[in-house]
């Protein structure tokens, strides 16, 4: 019988405070574990995503991402944490991981004791919601098409992983999310959701967001960083800002874990999503 060797980390993603941000599991080993195994390393770990990291062929590193629930293709806050993880144990760079989605770049620095990953998502791409999905998803937050901003349409956007976007016109009706955990999930199971990127746009250049995350087994992520890029690509490809460009998302602020995403958006291309990462304290610490 062989033995992997592997450590397992975790760390708070796009915040310098590790009472802020989204939380993660990197798991680094020499080999991947069977799937049955990684799914219950992170149901164990119960972030909402937990990233697993091997040597692949060449210069890449394979990676999968498990919710305590489910597998997921990408997942934009578990990739900056391992980006810092791999940054740490072997230096400032550029790293090629190889998902499910594709190959996603990730490039870390490190300035003082402060350590920054961006990755750079696969392409993006959109369709169109079909308006029995809209309806569903409006019903089971208990929102109202006529609370939706009309200069940002609903759309179905893609960066690794498919998010329904819904941008709302004020800022309180973002504020009060109180919604149908199960009848949610249903509808984007059978979609092939993986969140609902909610956002209210304050400036051209800042947006607040708020994630659920149903199928994950999570009422809500604090930080998205596939959601950030998948509205980057929205933002672009339907002329509705700047190129290139870029803005800053505001999460997790309502559920007391404040996350900064700093997103880049080039003319083409992948969506560039960039934070810092720290530790989180060991289970049971004080």
């Amino acid at each position: 019988m062989t033995t992997t060797l592997h450590e397992l980390h975790r760390l708070a993603a796009f915040t310098d405070d590790p009472r802020g941000g989204n939380p993660a599991g990197v798991w680094l080993g020499d080999a991947l574990p069977p799937a049955d195994r990684m799914q219950r390393i992170a149901a164990e770990v119960g972030y909402s995503e937990t990233a697993f990291l091997a040597p692949a062929s060449g210069d890449a590193w394979e990676v999968r991402y498990f919710s305590p629930l489910a597998e997921v293709p990408f997942c934009g806050h578990a990739t900056i944490a391992g980006g810092v993880v791999l940054g740490r144990r072997y230096g400032s760079g550029n790293y090629r991981l190889a998902t499910r989605a594709g190959d996603v770049r990730v490039q870390v620095d490190r300035e003082g004791d402060a350590w920054q990953a961006s990755l750079q998502s696969v392409p993006t791409r959109q369709r169109a919601v079909p308006a029995t999905v809209l309806d569903e998803a409006l019903a089971a937050l208990d929102w109202r098409a006529a609370e939706l901003d009309p200069q940002l349409p609903p759309m179905l956007a893609y960066a690794g992983a498919w998010h329904l976007v819904l941008a709302v016109s004020s800022r309180p009706r973002l504020e009060r999310l109180h919604y149908d955990f199960e009848r949610l999930k249903t509808l984007m199971l059978a979609h092939d959701l993986t969140t609902l990127q909610l956002v209210w746009r304050e400036s051209p250049t800042r947006f607040h967001a708020r994630n659920p995350f149903p199928v994950g087994g999570v009422v809500e992520d604090p930080a998205t960083g596939a959601a950030a890029a998948a509205l980057g690509g929205y933002l672009r490809d339907a002329g509705l800002m700047p190129v290139p460009g870029g803005f800053q998302i505001i999460q997790g602020a309502t559920m007391g874990r404040p996350s900064l995403l700093q997103v880049t958006v080039p003319a083409g291309g992948g969506i560039i999503v960039a934070g810092n990462a720290v530790d989180m304290p060991a289970p049971g610490a004080g």
